[in-house]
């Protein structure tokens, strides 16, 4: 194990020590450290997730949805971060969520796209219909 592998185990579980339970058993910091290692590798270009994002407004703590398709991920290990296009009210919406943040709650996956391409940036210039990525059918989906 090199330096920078070192220093994002490090970092994760700080992370997940971070969480507002303080009495965590050894099962639980093992399972929260497997979700945030594999949150990157859940998730592809073109699908379309729901981002629970929390937000602390004064003393009060809410949490907020944000539904789009990733239309990239940039950098590499602990800066990591995916940038989430939605369309509200015929205004396209982007927003850039650092993968591993503890602010984020959790990520679920609606649904595969089908593309091939490593970046989307052409649908900013799309409304409508053209805007919609196809549906990938043959994959299995956890629960």
């Amino acid at each position: 194990m090199n330096i920078m592998q070192q220093i994002e185990k490090d970092h994760i579980e700080k992370l997940v020590s971070k969480s507002k339970d303080e009495q965590l058993t050894p099962e639980i910091k093992n399972e929260k450290l497997r979700q945030l290692t594999n949150r990157e590798r859940d998730y592809k270009v073109g699908d379309l997730v729901k981002i629970y994002y929390r937000i602390v407004e004064n003393k009060k703590e809410r949490i907020q949805v944000f539904e789009g398709n990733i239309i990239s991920f940039k950098g590499k290990g602990l800066s990591r971060s995916l940038k989430v296009r939605k369309l509200s009210y015929g205004v396209g919406v982007e927003r850039t969520f650092p993968l591993l943040s503890p602010n984020i709650a959790k990520i679920e996956l609606v649904r595969r796209g089908k593309i091939r391409r490593a970046k989307l940036y052409y649908l900013r210039e799309r409304s409508g219909k053209s805007a919609i990525i196809k549906e990938k059918i043959n994959f299995k989906k956890e629960k």
